[in-house]
């Protein structure tokens, strides 16, 4: 087994990092470059930013943020909201990016991925996804911050993501969103059995088995979550003994 990663997620609108339950019902955590330096002095493996309202508001990049958590943070950085063309790539990883995370953007234009991945590498290239259950063993990806149903199968779009050169799933499940009830193992699993590529588990995490759970029941890469270390209910420290307790193999 290779070694996982445990990942704080931080949800930015209007320049405050936010936590909700199944995208709603929105509450103001902190500031995004504060949060990310205690998430790096507490030895994540890396950060996700994720501007929420960015696709749905048709606004860019906040540039601003990743440079100056560029300057405090060195575990890698991802960044994912409003990016939309080759050159918002570009601008994102001159900012301080390390990746990018493509979501609704790539569902509307796939060749984004193709292209980012033949320009900057595939390992820049996260394509991230929201999907919700419509059946047995089937799920559909939804855009805009869960908000529009595209009634693509979640298995289909997994992949084509890394047939054009996706480098990495970050998969994030609408149904458990916020919860607290722990990951959405069968999605999770059929994703993983699906594709070669590392996939990272989102939304549900609730309490400190969930990160164990998720990484023993599923081929899972990495896990991410927000609102148990935003509200310091664990540290990023204690998530990785637990797992490590379980004979799970950390970063």
């Amino acid at each position: 087994m290779l070694a996982k990663r445990i990942i704080p997620c931080l949800d930015v609108r209007n320049g405050k990092v936010v936590k909700g339950v199944n995208f709603e019902g929105i509450k103001d955590v902190g500031d995004p470059v504060e949060c990310a330096y205690a998430y790096n002095q507490q030895g994540a493996d890396e950060i996700v930013f994720y501007d929420i309202t960015a696709s749905y508001e048709g606004r860019g990049v906040m540039l601003d943020v990743v440079r100056e958590t560029a300057k405090k943070v060195f575990v890698p950085l991802t960044v994912g909201g409003g990016i939309k063309t080759v050159d918002d790539i570009r601008e994102t990883l001159r900012a301080g990016a390390d990746k990018v995370s493509v979501n609704s953007q790539a569902v509307q234009n796939p060749q984004l991925i193709k292209d980012g991945a033949d320009i900057f590498g595939c390992q820049c290239i996260c394509v991230g996804i929201d999907a919700k259950k419509v059946g047995e063993n089937q799920w559909t990806v939804f855009i805009n911050g869960g908000r529009v149903d595209m009634h693509l199968d979640l298995i289909d779009w997994v992949k084509q993501c890394e047939q054009l050169g996706a480098g990495e799933i970050c998969l994030n499940s609408i149904d458990t969103d916020g919860v607290r009830g722990g990951f959405d193992l069968p999605m999770l699993k059929a994703v993983c059995d699906a594709v070669q590529i590392p996939v990272i588990a989102s939304g549900g995490a609730g309490k400190l088995s969930d990160f164990a759970e998720a990484f023993l029941k599923t081929g899972c890469s990495a896990a991410l979550a927000a609102s148990l270390f935003h509200f310091r209910e664990l540290t990023v420290q204690e998530v990785k003994a637990d797992c490590r307790a379980k004979g799970i193999p950390m970063r």
